[in-house]
């Protein structure tokens, strides 16, 4: 195993999200073995039979193994859960807090038993109730337990950006804070092309409209789709993540986390910039913000809070 690849990773969950996202992390050979974990029998098995026989044209090494057994991830250093119900046309994230909830509690289970030491990303919807309630039934130290979230939304705010004013995505560097919903709140003005602020480029009302559709950017997809929600940038979310921790990168990317008192708050999971490393979330990072970005922050905390209050009382938490 070479410094820079792991033994064994788990991705939780063989629909669109996590199909992909196991692909992405054999494509990277971030393992020598990717587990692909889900309940329904014959489809991990089968996609993980495919992304084998592909590796015989792409040349990569990793070996993704299908199952509907919690035991053959044992010893994971890394699992990324994207199992769970997504949403519908008209349904929020918070709809599904109970039956997704469930689910989250039914991978901590094994997960706390089977591979003690790993680092957990979330993918699964809520993003940040669900994060906090898989750090509570793992009790792992906050560091091993992160949400995707900030990563997703800063590509959807780059590409809006890039498609507005004409250039590529790879030079737009876009930052969004809080919760992975409606209450998110996306920062023009730490967000740069190729290193001229967004509002040299940009006039205000240009700006506030592509802010609010980044808001909406998961609800757009699904309204389009009708059947499901998006999957190939939440699965390239995770694995950038997968990546920086796995790799020890140090990478400052947006993601869910515990807060310490970073940002004026205090024990709630939200969207904030983290250096990730070997360790998980290293440090987390305080960007200024101006008085109508501190109150959205309250505000996507709030709604983040009630939702985290609402997995209380149906005794998840």
């Amino acid at each position: 195993m070479s410094a820079s690849q792991a033994s064994r990773i788990t991705v939780v969950g063989a629909g669109h999200v996590g199909m992909i996202t196991a692909q992405k992390c054999a494509e990277k050979e971030l393992a020598r073995e990717i587990v692909l974990l889900d309940v329904l029998a014959g489809r991990p098995q089968g996609i993980a039979l495919d992304l084998n026989q592909s590796a015989a044209v792409e040349g990569w090494s990793s070996r993704v193994l299908g199952t509907n057994d919690p035991a053959a991830t044992a010893g994971s250093e890394l699992v990324i859960v994207t199992a769970g119900k997504p949403r519908t046309p008209g349904m929020s994230r918070s709809d599904l807090l109970l039956v997704n909830g469930k689910i989250v509690e039914s991978v901590a289970d094994y997960v706390r038993v089977r591979s003690p030491d790993a680092i957990v990303i979330v993918v699964t919807n809520p993003l940040d109730p669900m994060t906090a309630l898989m750090r509570a039934k793992l009790a792992f130290p906050a560091r091993r337990v992160l949400g995707m979230a900030g990563v997703l939304d800063g590509a959807r705010l780059s590409w809006f950006l890039a498609e507005e004013l004409g250039v590529g995505v790879a030079d737009v560097d876009a930052m969004v804070l809080g919760a992975h919903g409606d209450s998110m709140v996306p920062l023009p003005r730490a967000s740069t092309v190729n290193g001229v602020p967004v509002g040299d480029l940009l006039e205000k009302g240009a700006i506030a409209r592509i802010s609010e559709r980044t808001q909406n950017g998961g609800a757009e997809i699904v309204n389009l789709l009708k059947t499901g929600s998006a999957f190939f940038a939440p699965a390239s979310g995770a694995v950038a993540m997968a990546k920086a921790i796995l790799r020890d990168e140090k990478r400052l990317l947006p993601s869910t986390c515990l807060l310490n008192g970073e940002f004026g708050f205090e024990g709630v999971y939200v969207g904030v910039p983290a250096v990730l490393g070997r360790n998980g979330v290293e440090r987390i990072h305080e960007v200024p913000l101006d008085t109508q970005a501190r109150i959205a922050m309250q505000k996507t905390v709030g709604a983040i809070q009630k939702d985290v209050d609402a997995l209380r009382q149906l005794g998840l938490m």
